[in-house]
């Protein structure tokens, strides 16, 4: 999302994405649904054959369109009246802090400013300003003055778009505050996180794999809105400037700040965003999810759209601005924000200050985007209605506009992604009463802020299963096995039952890893079982899809949007599998275990966790800390993997190899049961599950 300097970018994801389009034709002509009843459909028959992975690749993602759907049409469709939408604003507001990072707020520290360095030119006049939106978190910008000031001038704080320079975005910006300064106003221009004169990261997930932002429920967003925040702070203390009349404008990333800051400071008189407008709907229905930055998605825990946004700005003036070439924030999405942001502003009675307007333009910072984004601002916080001139503008060389000559030592901007989210310390119990109410409010975080978005009703299972003749059945009856966890998405795996004649078995659910696929004969782990378990191993959702790591980011981005993780969607298979077998298959159990590599295993400890008929969970290798994986929606805020094991306390944990030391924390929970050796370590499957006593 660079603005006009990214062609090469930009064509290097339109061949992306054509590639994309000639292997999946359908997949980005996918309709947005028009309406929830569509999409409670009956669901299918029980299948008379089974999917390919191809197959269920393909479900998944019209999975994925259909869910999004759902979330855009659902947000504010409980709103009737303005005093409905009163009575409920300070509830969605705190919902929205809480999606960027920013609840509760951080704390004001001193912003430290300073004044680096001046010029002037004919008719303005710029001062070079760095300040610590927290200490030791700079931000750097320019800010532009008329060169004779009378009295206090209306002001508009404008936010950058993603665009490189050593000296910061705002280089590429200067004309906005130039033209502002001109014409009365007072411009201040202030630099990224990622593309500032201190750099720090954007891309976290959609390039470094940092999928710890999203147990951490961490957007750059936060961040940035925060900087914002702070940047009015400062503003306010200038005695040029009005603080009855400030405003935000800005383009791409800086747009979606807009949005953001205008939402949730007050402050905000006036708003204009650039090429920045996007729905839940529109950008899964478009895949235009991979075209974007992290920094213009919210952590999307409870559910919400961008018209929840702009109902949050209302009823101060909003110009939704945007280009219909733009691949990044298509049409539909903008429109559609615009019609639903519409119906809160109605309802004040102030829909003229609410509009949109586009432009047949590539995503780009283009002259007629500023005439409308001007010409707005201008309306309401100067009432001055003249027509748009920019006029001749040259613009600095960018060593003028540089704040620093020097990056500070003790800056802590390239690693505020690990820092600016307050993080659950975990707490020692003393007596198994205060672990018990623990326990039960830590259930009831995690069920409002983590798997929220877990399916309201379980559809049937339409179970596909066709016999096994390999020579894994000189060992028990065996089957390929497909059901369904959820409407339209389907699990696959095999099944394997003794033939001993029992009226009922011990079951283990292997849950694979895309990496433990590799053969389709990799029974040797489960030999010593087969003669005494139910044995089902597991292939969740995305473990074998045919999808490279480009388009898993992506997948895992766009269940974000969603509010769920690919992670949490696995834990759903997991518990709906436990169901599977007793349900649909009619087996009866003395006993479930879970057993999964690495990160499987952490997401054992959570099925186990909701389901007590979960009785044994089986590590191997499980990661120490939620920082290394799986990724949760905001589990860091709210516990770790060693306080999630202890909830599984008193049944059994079993690791085939070495716990890391972070789950002694686990151990000291068992202990107030009187149970620490329900927590021990084995060699092999085998023991672990104790197979010579089934």
């Amino acid at each position: 999302m660079f603005e006009g300097q990214n062609s090469i970018v930009r064509r290097g994801f339109l061949k992306r994405a054509g590639a994309f389009a000639a292997a999946n034709p359908l997949k980005l002509l996918l309709p947005l649904a028009p309406s929830c009843a569509l999409l409670s459909a009956q669901p299918p028959a029980a299948p008379q054959a089974s999917n390919t992975e191809e197959q269920r690749y393909r479900m998944f993602q019209d999975y994925l369109v259909r869910r999004a759907a759902e979330v855009t049409e659902n947000n504010l469709s409980g709103i009737r009246d303005l005093g409905d939408w009163k009575r409920k604003r300070p509830e969605l507001r705190s919902q929205l802090l809480d999606m960027v990072g920013l609840n509760p707020l951080p704390t004001k520290a001193p912003l430290h400013p300073r004044i680096t360095g001046t010029f002037e030119r004919d008719t303005y006049r710029v001062e070079k300003i760095v300040f610590e939106s927290q200490p030791r978190f700079y931000v750097t910008g320019n800010l532009y003055l008329p060169k004779e000031v009378n009295g206090r001038l209306p002001t508009v704080l404008y936010l950058c778009g993603h665009a490189p320079s050593p000296a910061g975005a705002k280089i590429q910006y200067q004309h906005h505050g130039i033209w502002l300064a001109r014409h009365g106003y007072v411009a201040f221009l202030i630099d990224t996180i990622e593309f500032g004169e201190i750099s720090g990261i954007h891309h976290g997930t959609h390039d470094l794999e940092k999928w710890y932002w999203l147990s951490l429920g961490y957007t750059p967003a936060g961040p940035e809105i925060w900087n914002a925040m702070r940047a009015l702070d400062y503003l306010e203390t200038r005695s040029e400037v009005d603080p009855k009349r400030m405003a935000v404008t800005g383009i791409s990333g800086g747009g979606a700040m807009t949005w953001y800051t205008a939402a949730l400071d007050d402050r905000v008189q006036a708003a204009a965003p650039v090429c920045s407008t996007w729905s839940v709907q529109s950008h899964t229905a478009l895949d235009a999810v991979q075209e974007n930055c992290d920094c213009i998605y919210f952590i999307n825990t409870f559910l919400a759209d961008l018209p929840l946004v702009g109902a949050l700005i209302a009823p101060r003036p909003l110009k939704i601005i945007s280009a219909s070439r733009d691949v990044s924030f298509p049409a539909a999405g903008y429109h559609d924000v615009y019609r639903r942001s519409r119906a809160i502003y109605d309802l004040y009675g102030a829909g003229a200050r609410v509009q949109e307007y586009d432009y047949p333009s590539p995503h780009m910072d283009i002259l007629q985007f500023r005439k409308e984004a001007d010409e707005w601002l201008g309306r309401w916080l100067n009432g001055d209605r003249a027509p748009f001139d920019e006029g001749k503008i040259e613009r600095e060389d960018a060593s003028h506009l540089k704040v620093l000559d020097h990056r500070p030592g003790d800056a802590i901007n390239e690693g505020i992604d690990k820092l600016f989210i307050p993080t659950h310390s975990m707490q020692d119990w003393k007596t198994l009463a205060a672990w018990t109410q623990r326990r039960t409010e830590l259930l009831g975080e995690l069920k409002e802020k983590v798997f929220r978005a877990f399916p309201k009703s379980n559809p049937p299972f339409n179970g596909w299963k066709k016999a096994e003749d390999g020579w894994v059945t000189r060992y028990a009856d065996a089957f390929h096995v497909e059901f369904t966890t959820e409407q339209g998405v389907r699990v696959n795996g095999q099944l394997f039952i003794p033939r001993d004649n029992k009226k009922s078995h011990p079951a283990l659910i292997y849950v694979k890893r895309a990496e433990d696929i590799v053969y389709p004969i990799d029974y040797d782990v489960l030999l010593s079982a087969f003669e005494s378990h139910v044995v089902l191993v597991l292939r969740p959702r995305a473990v074998d899809y045919p999808a490279d790591r480009f388009r898993m980011a992506t997948i895992k981005r766009t269940a974000a949007l969603i509010g769920a993780t690919l992670e949490s969607m696995q834990i759903w298979d997991i518990l709906r599998s436990v169901d599977y077998l007793s349900e649909s298959e009619g087996l009866k159990l003395s006993g479930i275990s879970i057993y999964g590599r690495k990160e499987m295993g952490a997401l054992g400890l959570y099925a186990a966790a909701l389901d007590d008929r979960i009785s044994r969970v089986i590590l191997d290798d499980p990661p120490a800390t939620h920082w290394q994986g799986p990724a949760l929606l905001n589990v860091l805020r709210i516990t770790d993997l060693p306080e999630a094991a202890a909830l599984v306390a008193s049944r059994e944990i079993v690791s085939l190899t070495q716990l890391p030391q972070s789950y002694a924390y686990t151990s000291s929970v068992y202990a107030l049961f009187g149970k620490e050796n329900q927590i021990h370590a084995v060699d092999s499957l085998g023991d672990a599950l104790r197979v010579w006593e089934s």
